[in-house]
């Protein structure tokens, strides 16, 4: 599993296909408060969304909108596979 991590991190090449090539990045970076609106508006056709997030994911980005969710959203899908991860854990101790 360590190796796929590892690979999402260093491949960029779905990149060339986002809506978002091209768009401002200053969009994706709103000030504290600004809407998200436009942003993840960008993100929602998106043919390359899941890989953005999950790319997201795996680099641990802090700031902005990254297939279409904040740091907010992404941080209570980390939270969500974290507790799935322990109860997977736990059910194989048991077994």
């Amino acid at each position: 599993m360590r190796i796929g991590r590892k690979h999402l991190m260093l491949d960029t090449s779905w990149q060339e296909y986002a809506n978002c090539l091209g768009v401002d990045p200053d969009l994706f970076f709103p000030e504290r408060g600004a809407s998200t609106r436009e942003a993840k508006e960008v993100c929602r056709g998106c043919v390359v969304r899941d890989d953005c997030l999950e790319f997201a994911l795996a680099n641990g980005e802090k700031f902005g909108i990254w297939g279409g969710m904040s740091e907010r959203e992404r941080r209570r899908i980390r939270r969500q596979r974290a507790l799935e991860r322990q109860r997977a854990a736990a059910s194989s101790d048991t077994a």
